[in-house]
Parts: structure tokens; sequence; C-alpha cells
């Protein structure tokens, strides 16, 4: 349960659709939408001043991009969760901006009610791809899987190895003990484990990680 309104900053270069988003999202008590910004500067810039906690924010806009944004969120502003908000269901998108930063991906075609519970697990610190990005992003590993050296055999278990998959899946830990039963307090000591060999100590680091060496279905 959120025990605070989570604060969002809406970026997207259509005032419409900018409209649209507020619209989906007003009232509902869980969120307050603080600002709205139009290209990547802008909410850099408003987002330094009212200190939002998830940035929900299109790819395509001018002045700076989606993907120059969300690095430089990462680099910058590293406590704000870029979550991405796009019509495009590339897999070289949705990788390029996982590695810039981004903690999620959602398609514009998702409902009002899947938009939140995308923006309140991004906020908790977890990942979350919608089904159609998800789809997209995780279909052709097999062949990379097989193409690439195994870098992580000696770093990890297989059981730690399995653990790590589903948390770049965006699973809770709790979703992840039901997988593989086994209770939540092994999760979360696989998880710790996980964080101190690979020296990475948040969802969304992990998942890069994940990606980046093929360990994802």
């Amino acid at each position: 349960m959120i025990e605070k309104r989570i604060r969002v900053v809406l970026v997207d270069d259509h005032p419409l659709v900018l409209d649209g988003i507020n619209a989906r999202l007003e009232g509902e008590p869980t969120l307050e939408v603080v600002g709205m910004a139009n290209d990547g500067k802008q909410a850099l810039s408003m987002a330094a001043e009212l200190k939002p906690d998830v940035v929900l924010m299109d790819i395509s806009m001018p002045v700076m991009n989606g993907f120059e944004a969300a690095e430089r969120f990462h680099q910058e502003l590293p406590d704000v969760k870029v979550l991405i908000l796009s019509m495009h269901d590339d897999r070289e998108y949705i990788v390029k901006l996982i590695k810039c930063g981004a903690a999620g991906y959602v398609l514009k075609d998702v409902s009002s009610s899947e938009l939140i519970s995308a923006i309140e697990t991004v906020y908790r610190g977890g990942t979350y791809f919608s089904s159609g990005a998800s789809q997209t992003l995780f279909s052709q590993f097999d062949q990379e899987r097989n193409a690439q050296p195994d870098v992580v055999q000696e770093a990890l278990t297989g059981r730690e190895k399995d653990v790590l998959k589903l948390v770049a899946e965006g699973n809770s830990n709790k979703e992840i003990a039901r997988a593989l039963d086994i209770s939540v307090r092994t999760v979360e000591t696989h998880r710790q484990n996980i964080k101190q060999k690979l020296d990475i100590h948040t969802a969304a680091g992990l998942t890069r990680y994940a990606i980046e060496n093929a360990l994802v279905d």
C-alpha cells in the first residue's frame, strides 16, 4: 500500500496527449500530477525544482528525446524513477532505454489501471513492462544467449540466476517465491546475494544486467 501520494511529472510534446494522460490519472488517490513538460530538457529542469517521485515520459520529443533524458535523469537525478510511456513496441528502443536507466516501459494502449500499477511499481523500486512491451523484449533472447559467452556462470548459482531472471521480468518477491516454490525470505536472501556478487543494488540495474547478459527467456 502506498503511504503517500506519488508525485508524478508527465512529459510529452503533444499537449492533447498530456491532457489525456492527466485526465486518466486525475482523481487517483495514490497519485498527484505535479507538472507537465513538453521535452526532456524541460522535464529535467522541472524535476530538479519539483522533486517528483516518478517521471512518465514519451520517447520522440524535440530538444531532448527520451533516450537522452532517461540517461540524464539516471546521472543527475537518480532518485527519480523514469517510466517510459510510448506507442513504439520496438525491442531496440526498449533495451536501449533500460540501459539508459529507465525503470519500466509501458505502451500507450494500456488501461488506466495498468498505467497506475506501473507507476506504483517503479515508485517502490521495481521494474514494470506492459504485456506488449514484455512480449517484444523477451521473445528473441534464445538466439542471443547461444551467440554470447556465459559471463555469469561462475558468478551466480543456478537458483540465483532463476531469481534474477524473474526479477528482470518484473516479478515481486511473492511472485518469485510462488514461481520457484520457495519462501519469500529465501527469495530476499537470494536477491541480497545477487546484489553483493554483482555489486548492483537496484531492481533496474539488475534488469539491465540480465538483459545485457541474455539471462531472460
